[in-house]
């Protein structure tokens, strides 16, 4: 019985709390953010944020490869737009990455 009583309180207290609600909220900023993206890109990126005191501090944002169809600059452009509108704030920075994986055998990445 006080076990169950402390775990119903423990529960009204979680749910009260404001870092519970923004980890809740969080969760589905992230997946809005992911599907936004994915419609515009067709890439799937993966998404992570971080918080404190109520304020959105970081973004980030990776792809899970190269994108090729835009220059990064507009890329850049679209991962900002879909940060602000979803999180309906916008963070103190953003960031923007790709995962590389396996070179494969006689290609690489190249700087122009």
């Amino acid at each position: 019985m006080h076990k169950a009583l402390a775990i119903v309180a423990l529960a009204a207290a979680l749910a009260a709390c404001d870092a519970f609600s923004t980890l809740v909220d969080g969760i589905k900023y992230v997946k809005a953010v992911e599907a936004d993206l994915d419609q515009a890109t067709g890439m799937k990126p993966q998404v992570g944020f971080q918080w404190k005191n109520g304020r959105l501090l970081s973004v980030t944002v990776t792809f899970p490869r190269l994108y090729d169809a835009k220059p990064v600059r507009d890329l850049a452009d679209t991962v900002r737009a879909a940060v602000a509108k979803e999180f309906k704030q916008t963070p103190d920075t953003i960031v923007l990455g790709f995962s590389l994986g396996k070179t494969a055998a006689g290609k690489t990445a190249q700087a122009e």
